[in-house]
């Protein structure tokens, strides 16, 4: 068995005297492991940090192998991160969950997605909306996907403004204004997939899509959100 494919390094960790388990989210293949031969040298530890995109090669005996990974560096972004509270906290943050993705299951949209955020994480501004739409995408792609077209109570497309935390369904402001205190906000940059947002709307669109992260996809689970994601949070301010 043997595939190429672009990857996304989430994290390594040491095998043997010599080697790593290297974690990727790749494009086709989805979140995948392999052994790196000599991944703890010199000259690889740089490339295979969190954040990094590389070219990687995966050979295998057999496809439920865990296989070895032969990577070369195509960005090496990580280093970029050092002196960024918010980069490092969110470079750590992004691996956790795409941790919740099956193994080896392919989300090509999510792999985009993860990438464009590891491109901009030092710059706060331009990553955090980007992060945010990206939990939102999870959580369709687990299966626990919100009903974000129309409003639940008059079926219009208008003026979106909350969603019910109990159903998972977007109410305009006006059939909201009676339940307002009980609902979660819907910032207008989810609604438009839009690449800026004012720090209000960040913490709500955190707010709304942590809450459904913990009951749908965590708390069944025994876990809770990361603790990289406060700090993430808490780092943009």
């Amino acid at each position: 068995m043997e595939w190429q494919d672009e990857g996304l390094v989430i994290g390594a960790r040491k095998h043997g005297e010599t080697s790593v388990i290297l974690e990727l989210m790749t494009r086709a293949h989805g979140r995948h492991l392999g052994v790196v031969r000599g991944g703890r040298s010199k000259a690889m530890r740089p490339v295979l940090q969190p954040g990094n995109l590389v070219a990687s090669t995966w050979r295998a005996r057999l496809e439920d192998h865990m296989g070895a990974y032969a990577v070369e560096p195509l960005a090496l972004r990580a280093a970029r991160y050092l002196d960024r509270a918010a980069a490092l906290h969110g470079v750590t943050m992004l691996a956790a969950l795409l941790r919740l993705l099956p193994e080896r299951d392919p989300h090509e949209a999510l792999f985009d997605m993860a990438e464009a955020i590891a491109v901009r994480l030092d710059s706060p501004n331009a990553a955090a909306p980007l992060m945010a739409q990206f939990e939102l995408a999870l959580l369709g792609a687990l299966g626990f996907g919100l009903d974000l077209e129309r409003c639940a109570v008059t079926g219009t497309r208008d003026d979106l403004a909350y969603v019910s935390p109990k159903t998972g369904r977007a109410v305009n402001r006006e059939a909201a204004a009676p339940w307002r205190d009980r609902l979660l906000p819907y910032p207008r940059f989810l609604q438009e997939g839009t690449e800026s947002a004012a720090p209000e709307e960040i913490a709500d669109a955190f707010r709304l899509t942590g809450y459904f992260l913990t009951r749908d996809v965590l708390a069944p689970r025994g876990a809770a959100l990361p603790a990289s994601r406060a700090l993430y949070v808490a780092a943009l301010g």
